[in-house]
């Protein structure tokens, strides 16, 4: 299958007992994700969590498509599964068997299974869209729709106190955009504030993947992962993703403000049905 936009990879799952004997390159080896927008390329991470496809394509002077790769074994990349994307820069326009959606920084839209024939293009290709990518297998068809972010529905949650103020937007939710497997929302950290995801919780039924961004260059986020008793840590750069397996925590500390997008795919999609992990339980 010749791919001409497009490149990918493939991340096998990793068990706890195997994770926590892990030094810093192994860790980064099999759950970091970087270099995900590249100028004029659809970059693409098939996951054996779950069978989560993580990615981003970067139109820059041309539109480019999203083509079929060997791992979904199918003539059409969403012939069985189903898409999200979520623009993280310029303005741009995401087609989907000819009907274009165009979208602003932060908004998102859903494809649903079937769709034949996706592209993404970039406004000005002097400010590029970038547009982050999951997907994951779907049992049936639902309607194809644009989110924007203030169509998004805001929890605030945490407080200053604990460092942890917050917003999330929800894009996907029961009472919202149907999908199959996928609960896709971004987080962003009110000022001053540095922990996400904190007190931090685990949920075996569902895989998770971080991408975090609006992070300054010489700053950095520290990812924490693993089980509560075995925790290990990440460093992340802006506009890198973090895979989460579903016996892991998915934590994060910045050293600047940052914003980070947050997806799921697995057993169900309630957003509350989470193990929460007390904090004498973390080692």
């Amino acid at each position: 299958m010749d791919q001409k936009y497009t490149k990918f990879s493939s991340r096998f799952a990793i068990d706890p007992i195997a994770a926590a004997a892990m030094g810093t390159g192994e860790l980064r080896h099999n759950f970091h994700l970087e270099a995900l927008f590249q100028p004029g390329l659809v970059s693409l991470t098939y996951t054996h969590y779950d069978r989560m496809i993580v990615g981003g394509a970067m139109p820059v002077d041309a539109a480019l498509p999203l083509e079929a790769i060997k791992p979904t074994g199918t003539k059409a990349f969403l012939d069985r599964r189903e898409l999200i994307a979520v623009n993280i820069g310029g303005a741009g326009t995401v087609t989907a068997d000819g009907l274009p959606h165009e979208m602003a920084a932060r908004d998102m839209v859903y494809l649903g299974m079937g769709t034949q024939q996706v592209s993404f293009a970039s406004a000005d290709p002097d400010k590029p869209a970038k547009f982050y990518l999951l997907s994951a297998p779907a049992h049936q068809t639902y309607p194809s729709q644009l989110i924007r972010i203030g169509d998004a529905r805001r929890l605030d949650l945490g407080s200053q106190a604990t460092s942890n103020e917050r917003s999330i937007f929800q894009f996907i939710h029961a009472d919202g955009v149907k999908t199959c497997q996928l609960v896709v929302g971004m987080t962003q950290l009110a000022p001053g504030s540095v922990w996400n995801t904190m007190p931090c919780h685990v949920h075996d039924r569902r895989m998770e993947a971080y991408l975090y961004f609006d992070l300054a260059d010489g700053a950095r986020v520290f990812h924490f992962m693993g089980e509560p008793d075995e925790t290990r840590h990440i460093v992340m750069r802006n506009e890198e993703a973090v895979l989460s397996p579903g016996w892991s925590i998915h934590s994060g500390a910045g050293t600047s403000s940052y914003a980070f997008i947050w997806a799921m795919a697995g057993d169900n999609i309630d957003y509350t049905d989470v193990d929460l992990v007390t904090m004498d339980q973390l080692r």
